[in-house]
């Protein structure tokens, strides 16, 4: 699987925030983020999981602090 960047997972953020502006980085968390509740908690990585082909489990997705724990997950992961 080809490394997932900050890049992409900006793209996917503001798709799914529906925030064409948002800028993120490795410390992002849901705090910095506008919207970014519960509901588009579970949109934002359904999302991350069908456009990187992975899969997480719920306690992996519970480990997952910020954005570069997310990046980490996803460049350690195999497509499922």
């Amino acid at each position: 699987m080809p490394v997932v960047t900050i890049e992409q997972l900006g793209e996917i953020v503001r798709d799914v925030f529906d925030d064409e502006v948002a800028e993120i980085t490795e410390e992002t968390t849901a705090r910095d983020v506008e919207g970014w509740d519960s509901l588009n908690h579970i949109r934002f990585m359904v999302t991350v999981e069908q456009r990187f082909n992975v899969r997480f489990t719920s306690r992996e997705v519970e480990s997952l602090h910020n954005v570069g724990d997310l990046l980490k997950a996803l460049n350690s992961k195999s497509p499922s």
